[in-house]
């Protein structure tokens, strides 16, 4: 997809925010919906259902939804189409969702609005028709932080192997113990994991989010003070994994082996795929019984 050029456009004034409330029955969003071979809805009306008082192409919940499809290598310009219309007397670049896109957008919203909270309760009701592992919007937070961790690990690699790193393993399994207090096969046993699967696939948000403090800091702390050879990178990436631990002590956080596993991540993304598959044959044909009706 072109990149979008940023645009904020005022909508607060442009229509009662009521109208477009999620509500008990139908939600109003239905309404909202066109139709060009398929359903569709303009992301300046739906951020303004979600409760923002602005629209932009380039708004965080697009945005983040963008990165799950991209993660889920789904086709982007099939869910997210370019359109120019007048919004406020303004001529602005919108964006046609699908309905998958607006369940993505929504989920990665900002859930202290109330219309946020209503969406998501509302695209989730209608996703549990074809998928079961999908709990919360913090699911498909993690599949974004998951693709996160690879990328920072990636470049940590490059960096320590840079700086005369002999053996990977070695290296990630001391950033492991010194944010755990454990080894790493201590750290699968604890929380019942498969001996041949990363654990980062288990992790919970919290937890990833504190592997990836832990990663991108120790690849700093390399470059900054050009630590060099395989002993003294060890030594490096267990005192951050140690100062990562001591930094959620600190503030009266769980430490990391008690957070309890998440659901594999590869079943979060096969649920995804499916229900964007089972949302596209709802919404390609209209003129059938929509699971809506049911």
């Amino acid at each position: 997809m072109k990149a979008i050029i940023e645009r904020r456009i005022p909508m607060s004034d442009a229509t009662d925010l009521d109208l477009f409330d999620f509500s008990n029955g139908r939600p109003t969003i239905e309404d909202r919906a066109r139709q060009n071979g398929m359903l569709y809805w303009l992301a300046s009306d739906f951020l303004l259902c979600l409760g923002y008082t602005e629209y932009s192409p380039t708004a965080k919940p697009i945005q983040k939804a963008i990165q799950v499809m991209t993660s889920l290598s789904i086709d982007i310009t099939e869910h997210f189409k370019e359109e120019y219309h007048e919004v406020n007397g303004k001529r602005i670049k919108d964006l046609k969702l699908s309905r998958f896109a607006c369940y993505l957008v929504s989920m990665n919203a900002d859930t202290k609005k109330p219309q946020v909270a209503r969406a998501q309760a509302y695209f989730a009701s209608l996703a549990e028709f074809f998928q079961e592992y999908i709990k919360d919007h913090e699911d498909i937070e993690r599949v974004v932080l998951r693709d996160d961790v690879s990328d920072h690990e990636r470049s940590l690699s490059k960096a320590a192997k840079g700086a005369g790193l002999e053996n990977y393993a070695y290296f990630q399994s001391k950033g492991y113990q010194g944010l755990y207090n454990m080894l790493l096969p201590d750290i699968k046993r604890r929380k019942h994991l498969p001996n041949d699967r990363s654990p980062l696939d288990f992790m919970g948000a919290e937890e990833l989010g504190a592997n990836i403090f832990r990663i991108t800091q120790t690849e700093a702390k390399v470059r900054r003070d050009g630590v060099t050879g395989q002993k003294a990178l060890e030594a490096t990436a267990l005192t951050v994994g140690q100062k990562v631990r001591d930094s959620i002590k600190s503030i009266g956080g769980t430490m990391p082996e008690n957070l309890p596993p998440a659901e594999d991540i590869k079943k979060i993304r096969s649920e995804l795929k499916k229900t964007n598959k089972e949302f596209i044959k709802s919404d390609s044909h209209p003129k059938k019984k929509s699971i809506l009706d049911e």
